[in-house]
C-alpha cells in the first residue's frame, strides 16, 4: 500500500498469520498482531481489534491532555489513564458506553486538568470525536498529591 506523507492520510496493512491473528503492518514502522479471543477461534496472540479502539481513545487523549498539562506548566509526576467500555448485546457489539479516567499524581492546578481533558474532548482527539457519534463517553478524573 503507498502511504502519503501528510497527516491527512493514514495507511496500513494486515496480513492473515494464523487462526484468527493478523499482523498489522503501520507502513513500515510498527507492527503488531491482533488477534481474538480463544471462545471465538482466536489464540490470544494479540490484543483484540475492539479494545484497539480503546486503547487508541486512551493514548490519543492522553497525549493531548499530557501535552496541554506541560505547557501549563502544571508538575504532573505521573499519568494513568483507565479505558472502560460496554459493548451491546447484540452483534455489531459497538461500544454503548465509554469511561475515561484520567489519574494525575503531583500539585498539578484541579481547573487546569479539567480544561485540559475539555480541549481533548472538544477539540483535538479525532478517535473521541469519532467514537462520541456512536458511544456515550464519560469522563473522570482524580488528582493524587505525592
Amino acid at each position: 500500500m503507498t502511504v502519503a506523507t501528510d497527516d491527512a492520510t493514514v495507511g496500513l496493512t494486515l496480513q492473515d498469520v494464523e487462526g484468527m491473528a493478523f499482523e498489522i503492518d503501520f507502513a513500515g514502522s510498527h507492527r503488531i498482531t491482533v488477534d481474538g479471543a480463544g471462545q471465538f477461534g482466536g489464540q490470544n496472540l494479540g490484543p483484540q481489534p475492539m479494545h484497539l479502539l480503546l486503547a487508541a481513545l486512551g493514548g490519543c487523549t492522553g497525549m493531548d491532555v499530557i501535552s496541554i498539562l506541560r505547557k501549563m506548566r502544571q508538575p504532573v509526576e505521573a499519568y494513568r489513564i483507565e479505558v472502560e467500555g460496554e459493548q451491546a448485546e447484540e452483534h455489531p457489539k459497538v461500544f454503548t458506553s465509554i469511561t475515561i479516567k484520567h489519574i494525575v499524581t503531583g500539585d498539578v492546578d484541579e481547573e487546569r486538568l479539567v480544561h485540559a481533558i475539555e480541549l481533548s474532548n472538544t477539540k483535538y482527539c479525532p478517535a473521541h470525536a469519532m467514537l462520541g457519534t456512536v458511544a456515550q463517553i464519560n469522563t473522570e478524573y482524580q488528582i493524587s498529591q505525592s
